[in-house]
């Protein structure tokens, strides 16, 4: 069916005089709000201090979008390098790469466990649960962009009769559905949410959850990036993020090999124990 009338949620959540909220950015700091309150949950589990994790995300969270729209705008600089500066730092219209935010939250992480002397390994395992739910739930503000979709949905395939009417609807886009790719990735991360949360019963090597994190991620990223009409791309038809996708699962593996080898401490031991108290007067 071709839609010819379908009006498109609005992608303002709200105005203020000259003040524009996007939905967008209400979305992504949902996800981001949601993916600290885990963490600190998880912390807390471990023993660590609260606020310790609380300096890290103050620091992790805008450094991870910078190099999230830097990395955007490098590899779509045909894009940009042409009309106003402004331009480039217009997050709020979308275009911001998960690879890139990924790449500023380790460089941080390696950065703030030195300084502070804690595991960084550690530090990765509290955080990469949120960071796939937090990336679950931003996806969504793809969705009100009507942005990072895929090739056309015809009526007849079986997933336009499994989609919500709502989703049929944002996905029409001058008078032609699409397929809400954003929807897809958001499914797999949640389903990868849910493995790590199982794989940290299992007692795994530090590391580990966020190792498998970057695994399972990127499989999923993979394929679905080959769906999507919007890639940045490395060299003719090179996607970016299905090669670094490539990197990270070969990488990841080796290293997950490699530590169970050479690493003997489990997950369970923290890097900073719960202190016992003293009972003795």
């Amino acid at each position: 069916m071709i839609f010819t009338s379908v009006v498109p949620i609005d992608r303002v959540f709200l105005e203020i005089g000259p003040l524009t909220i996007y939905w967008y950015g209400v979305i992504i700091a949902t996800g981001a709000a949601l993916g600290l309150w885990i963490a600190m949950k998880e912390a807390e589990r471990l023993g660590l201090k609260r606020d310790l994790l609380m300096d890290f995300i103050i620091y992790a969270v805008p450094i991870a979008i910078i190099c999230a729209r830097i990395y955007y705008v490098i590899f779509d600089w045909e894009n940009y390098s042409e009309g106003p500066f402004w331009r480039v730092i217009a997050v709020w219209e979308g275009g911001i790469a998960v690879h890139g935010a990924i790449i500023g939250g380790v460089l941080t992480a390696i950065v703030f466990s030195r300084l502070k002397n804690i595991s960084f390994w550690q530090l990765a395992d509290i955080v990469a649960p949120s960071l796939i739910l937090g990336q679950a739930i931003g996806r969504w503000g793809n969705f009100m962009n009507q942005e990072a979709h895929g090739g056309e949905l015809l009526e007849s395939s079986f997933l336009y009769d499994l989609l919500p009417e709502f989703i049929i609807n944002q996905m029409t886009i001058n008078g032609v559905t699409y397929h809400p790719t954003f929807l897809y990735e958001s499914l797999w991360n949640i389903i990868i949410f849910v493995l790590l949360l199982l794989l940290r019963r299992f007692n795994p090597l530090r590391g580990e959850v966020f190792l498998t994190y970057l695994i399972g991620y990127s499989i999923g990223r993979f394929f679905i990036e080959g769906m999507r009409t919007d890639s940045l791309y490395v060299v003719g038809d090179l996607r970016t993020a299905q090669l670094v996708s490539i990197f990270l699962i070969i990488g990841s593996i080796i290293y997950i090999i490699y530590r169970r080898k050479t690493i003997k401490d489990r997950y369970n031991q923290p890097s900073f124990p719960v202190k016992k108290k003293n009972n003795r007067k």
